[in-house]
């Protein structure tokens, strides 16, 4: 009786952990509104010095450093001009060529003034801090308008995309520059493919802290939970998200690859 009292405990937990992974099979499921992060106003902008040991990603003259992400023979379509790079939505996503591990990467941003829209579909895009493949695969930085645009708070701007919500609301209104400086560690795998230790971020929005050396739980997933698979250096890569709103743009992208520190 006894052994059969344990694998009916055992078949019981078995069924509470299917049934509560077939739960989440709604992108809602994953989505968390509280508590709001305060809103924090950031100082004026400060545009420093290009460090010395920087490569540069995009100058504001070409995506000789890009492709696309679902067909790295092609190269990267969005438009240049005027400096700054904008997302073409049917062009999809763009990715660098070069691959990394370890780095800290600067990237500006901005929304474009009179955006229309609410929620996810106002000025989404995505900074994926490491591509592991084509489309949405890899570690997402959440970009969209959340200066006043009430969404859930682990996909507002400067989310780890359905993992951590920013610790602050540090967003500049559509038509303002805005920036991102990230320090990035990549997952490690041993070599069967079992994690070692997980990806870890450190997220400063225009200057004011937002996540701090958060511990991401996996790939990001629209649905379900993150999980990870193995993987090495990977690409830094935009997203041209399809909600309906205007194209945003980004400038001055450039990185620090600490792997070769």
């Amino acid at each position: 009786m006894r052994y059969r009292s344990l694998f009916l405990l055992a078949a019981s937990a078995a069924i509470a952990l299917s049934a509560a992974a077939l739960a989440q099979n709604k992108p809602e499921d994953t989505e968390v509104w509280t508590p709001v992060p305060t809103v924090v106003t950031p100082g004026a902008a400060v545009v420093g010095a290009l460090p010395s040991d920087a490569v540069v990603l995009f100058d504001g003259k070409n995506l000789d450093e890009w492709v696309t992400t679902n067909d790295t023979a092609k190269p990267a379509g969005w438009t240049v001009a005027d400096g700054v790079v904008t997302v073409k939505k049917d062009a999809g996503n763009i990715q660098t060529k070069r691959s990394f591990t370890d780095y800290q990467l600067h990237i500006e941003w901005k929304i474009p003034a009179g955006i229309k829209g609410e929620g996810q579909y106002r000025g989404n895009s995505g900074v994926f801090l490491a591509s592991t493949g084509a489309g949405d695969a890899g570690y997402e930085l959440q970009v969209l308008d959340s200066f006043v645009n009430k969404t859930y708070v682990n996909g507002q701007a400067g989310s780890i995309y359905k993992q951590a919500a920013p610790l602050v609301n540090a967003c500049r209104k559509p038509g303002e520059w805005q920036s991102y400086d990230v320090a990035w560690s990549a997952p490690r795998f041993a070599p069967g493919g079992a994690l070692q230790s997980p990806a870890r971020v450190t997220v400063l929005q225009n200057g004011v802290l937002i996540q701090n050396n958060f511990e991401l739980k996996g790939e990001t997933a629209f649905i379900g939970a993150p999980s990870y698979h193995a993987h090495g250096p990977s690409p830094i890569k935009l997203q041209a998200h399809g909600d309906p709103s205007a194209p945003i743009s980004f400038r001055n992208i450039w990185v620090r690859d600490l792997s070769k520190n």
